[in-house]
């Protein structure tokens, strides 16, 4: 069994209020919160002297992940610490409705072999977001998309990325390739000299992890830029 894992009180408390898990969700979205963030959301708050962050960690921890987590019957999570028989019917529930998608009928996994076929999906999504979201569309070695995961949130004309969390999303889905994407909320979406800098340095990563990096794409108001198409050389391995 991992061995619990116990987050410090004065570190949580010392969170912005944007890395609250909450509000980190609803700024940037689901797929940028840790499981333990995850759980954390699900429980809704804590117990006196642990928040629901530091709650969910130790569960986690003493489950042995968010397997091992959906693995156990009612019954004991309502054992769990901080956990008792309301957050652990709102855990039940959260895990049983994931089991149910999973297992339902799923709609074909988009192909995206082209930039124009990854701004078609990109677009909707993206395109007139007023903050800066960077992420990657993760595939298989057939190009089809296993998932799109939002890296960065940024301000209006300006997002921090680090190759770390791009490959870790790549890595956790074992992806052959990606594409990067990021929307500009100017609505014109010629890159920047940060932008040729940014992609450079991600397929020099890409190179060493082994993971192709195939495009990156920029969506603006309606339109879209291949990186790929207008800087070829950038790509070059």
């Amino acid at each position: 069994m991992t061995p619990r894992t116990r987050v410090p009180l004065a570190a949580l408390a010392a969170l912005s209020a944007d890395d609250r898990p909450r509000e980190k969700l609803l700024r940037a979205g689901a797929a940028t919160l840790s499981d333990a963030e995850l759980v954390a959301v699900v429980l809704g708050s804590g117990v006196r002297g642990r928040d629901a962050l530091a709650v969910a960690t130790e569960l986690l921890g003493a489950s042995g992940g968010a397997e091992g987590l959906a693995a156990l019957p009612p019954a004991r999570l309502t054992r769990a610490p901080g956990v008792g028989s309301s957050r652990a019917a709102r855990l039940v529930a959260a895990i049983e409705l994931g089991r149910r998608v999973v297992a339902g009928p799923r709609a074909p996994r988009p192909r995206v072999a082209s930039p124009a076929a990854a701004a078609e999906y990109l677009l909707p999504r993206l395109g007139r977001l007023r903050e800066e979201h960077f992420g990657v569309l993760l595939l298989d070695t057939r190009h089809r998309l296993i998932r799109a995961v939002v890296v960065s949130v940024g301000s209006l004309d300006a997002s921090l990325v680090h190759p770390r969390e791009v490959f870790r999303a790549a890595t956790e889905h074992s992806a052959a390739t990606i594409v990067l994407f990021h929307n500009h909320p100017s609505g014109d979406p010629a890159p920047s000299a940060e932008d040729l800098t940014l992609t450079r340095r991600l397929v020099q990563a890409g190179e060493l992890m082994g993971i192709g990096v195939v495009d990156h794409v920029v969506l603006g108001d309606g339109c879209w830029h291949s990186v790929r198409e207008s800087s070829p050389a950038l790509f070059v391995r």
